[in-house]
């Protein structure tokens, strides 16, 4: 999981300045919108929303767009869309389990989508259930090491969110992961908030109970695919359990 996370991570630091930027802005709005409409315009009552509104801001999303996607969710504002999640399941090169979740108006596009980019970049659709067993549902809480009063360690991590529930902190070079039950979220994002400690992100996400390691060919096959997959407009999320060692991901990047 550390190397996805770390290859996420550096994809997205570059969809914020690079020409995707548009697609990610249109992907996070999206989820504000249907955190609003599921529990409420309110962030102060509404966690889901808080955390989508707050990753919304750390990716440059101007103001005046996430306030008019909370409107259009709460139903203040006309032109909402009523979306539903979808998972899709499959394979990518060396046996990579891929799990795709996807925030759609259009079941039937998504589908069509999703298969295409899995045929194209040499992975293959699975029959539901055949990849899901393989991840479990988790809180996770991404700590950015530079911090405004300066760099911090993986102690004091620990410390501010042990008490909350946290299960465990990963180190992935420039952030921490910090892994909890999704049920602890709220208190692992806010004990980090209470010590001070800035964080980028905060949502409910899947991580891989074992992981698949990739050298240099099949990590370029791999990332190819998710790629192509996260390049889908209703795709929301991709999660991969592999791992990538830091030589082959600086070959690879």
């Amino acid at each position: 999981m550390s190397g996805h996370s770390k290859w996420a991570t550096t994809k997205h630091k570059k969809a914020a300045i690079d020409a995707k930027r548009g697609k990610l802005f249109a992907k996070l709005i999206k989820n504000v919108e249907v955190a609003a409409r599921t529990g409420g315009g309110d962030p102060a009552g509404n966690p889901t929303l808080y955390d989508a509104i707050q990753k919304a801001k750390k990716s440059s999303v101007p103001n005046d767009n996430i306030d008019r996607a909370v409107k259009r969710g709460a139903g203040l504002e006309a032109g909402g869309v009523e979306y539903q999640t979808i998972s899709y399941e499959g394979y990518a090169a060396g046996g990579v389990a891929v799990l795709v979740e996807c925030l759609t108006d259009n079941r039937n596009r998504s589908a069509s989508e999703v298969r295409t980019a899995m045929t194209r970049n040499g992975g293959s659709m699975a029959d539901p259930g055949s990849v899901s067993y393989l991840f479990s549902r988790k809180g996770v809480v991404v700590v950015p090491k530079a911090q405004e009063s300066g760099e911090i360690d993986e102690d004091a991590v620990l410390l501010a969110v042990l008490d909350a529930g946290a299960e465990e902190v990963r180190d992935l070079g420039d952030t921490f992961e910090v892994v909890s039950e999704p049920g602890d979220l709220v208190a692992v994002r806010s004990a980090l908030q209470d010590a001070g400690i800035d964080y980028d992100s905060a949502e409910a996400g899947f991580v891989p109970s074992t992981t698949v390691e990739l050298d240099e060919e099949t990590a370029g096959k791999v990332f190819r695919l998710i790629d192509a997959l996260e390049d889908c407009d209703d795709v929301q999320n991709v999660y991969a359990n592999y791992d990538v060692s830091d030589e082959v991901l600086e070959k690879v990047g």
